[in-house]
């Protein structure tokens, strides 16, 4: 059987997904949620022309001679609007964000003036700036703040407050069900028998489904039996995608399709030309998809991050995409690729000029998490690639949320 190029893989398991509905959340509970329709403003800020810099309002045609001495009138704190206008001579002592007052056209900075009483005296020129923000100009009624997918930031949600908005209505999270299996897998904390080890993918992938905005279900780990693994996947029920870890290559052990095909699953693939990541299934069972991502820890992160990231965000009604891609200058030689797309776990070197530096580690296997977790992208190498020497310019994925 042929295997399958990555990305008719990423469209067959993007293509028959949806976005979901929508709800409303305050602005408490709407940090790291998609948006899901545009947000626009429905008043000016600032709504009036407001003071930069604390220091005194005036006429730029009192203070063209330098310097100037002006009456001061007033005072204007933010929050309280002067009820007279500046004329010749004047001058109103402002503070930042007050309103400016009508007649007024220039903010002398505090630091230019000196005060004498009910006098001010102006000792510096003003200069280029008025120290005077305009009236919408951070926005204004009818423009387009932010666009629908994305992902809320504590600076979105600042936007949101400033329109005076105290809910926004956001795409539902999916619901991400995974299932660890094997009889070698104990949970974090536990004590491993022999030739037992320490489970680390579950929380590896719970973590990326988290941070994508989607929600993490734990369903346990299911051990290398038929009933064990139908049992632990029926947990799985009212999730939109169930992610399962390991089980699913061609061993004796090698349960987790058979199991699920009692349960109805209906395979679309599970073979793909990727390393790491060859023995990758998807398919669909009942209203759910399901992704088989390999047990090996590498290959299940990387797997998930080409794969589950742009199916989440189908369903987050976001763009369909693994993540941000550009190009680097290779640091090191690389041999020709055979027929699998490689994702070569490097870091990359900023010096400051032109294209990052981008150095793959030596060791590549795909059981070695510390490599990952220090790698800081993802060189990408197409099937069947020539020999790559040191200088030559190579794509490379970045490995940030």
């Amino acid at each position: 059987m042929a295997l399958l190029p990555v990305d008719e893989a990423i469209t067959r398991v993007t293509g028959g997904l949806s976005p979901l509905g929508v709800e409303t959340v305050s602005l408490d509970d709407a940090l790291g949620r998609v948006l899901a329709g545009d947000l626009v403003a429905a008043r000016d800020q600032p709504p009036f022309s407001a003071s930069a810099m604390d220091g005194y309002a005036v006429r730029k045609s009192d203070v063209a001679t330098i310097p100037a001495s002006l009456t001061v009138i007033g005072e204007v704190p933010a929050g309280r609007p002067f009820d007279r206008k500046v004329g010749a001579g004047e001058a109103v002592r402002i503070f930042t964000g007050g309103v400016v007052p009508d007649g007024a056209d220039l903010i002398v900075i505090q630091e230019n003036t000196r005060r004498d009483g009910d006098t001010v005296i102006v000792e510096a020129a003003a200069g280029a700036k008025s120290y005077i923000r305009p009236k919408g100009f951070d926005f204004t009624v009818g423009e387009r703040v932010l666009e629908p997918g994305c992902r809320l930031t504590p600076q979105d949600l600042a936007l949101a407050a400033s329109l005076n908005m105290p809910d926004l209505t956001v795409r539902q999270q999916p619901v991400v069900a995974i299932m660890a299996t094997g009889n070698e897998l104990v949970e974090p904390g536990g004590t491993p028998g022999p030739g037992q080890i320490i489970s680390s993918n579950t929380i590896g992938i719970a973590s990326m489904v988290k941070a994508l905005g989607a929600i993490p279900l734990d369903v346990g780990i299911a051990r290398d039996t038929m009933a064990d693994l139908r049992q632990t996947a029926g947990k799985a029920k009212g999730a939109e995608i169930l992610v399962t870890l390991g089980g699913a290559s061609v061993g004796d052990h090698d349960l987790v399709k058979p199991a699920l095909e009692e349960l109805g699953l209906a395979v679309d693939f599970w073979r793909i030309a990727m390393r790491p990541g060859k023995p990758l299934m998807f398919g669909t069972m009942a209203d759910m998809k399901v992704l088989g991502l390999p047990g090996n820890p590498v290959s299940a992160l990387v797997c998930a991050r080409i794969f589950l990231r742009p199916m989440i965000a189908r369903l987050l009604g976001q763009s369909v995409e693994t993540g941000r891609t550009a190009t680097a200058v290779l640091g090191t030689a690389l041999p020709e690729n055979d027929q699998r797309q490689d994702y070569l776990r490097a870091r990359l070197d900023y010096d400051g000029g032109g294209l990052p530096r981008v150095l793959p580690f030596a060791k590549q296997d795909s059981s070695l998490l510390k490599t990952l977790a220090r790698a800081d992208c993802l060189v990408i190498r197409p099937p069947f690639a020539p020999a790559a020497k040191e200088g030559d310019h190579v794509p490379y994925l970045t490995l940030d949320i």
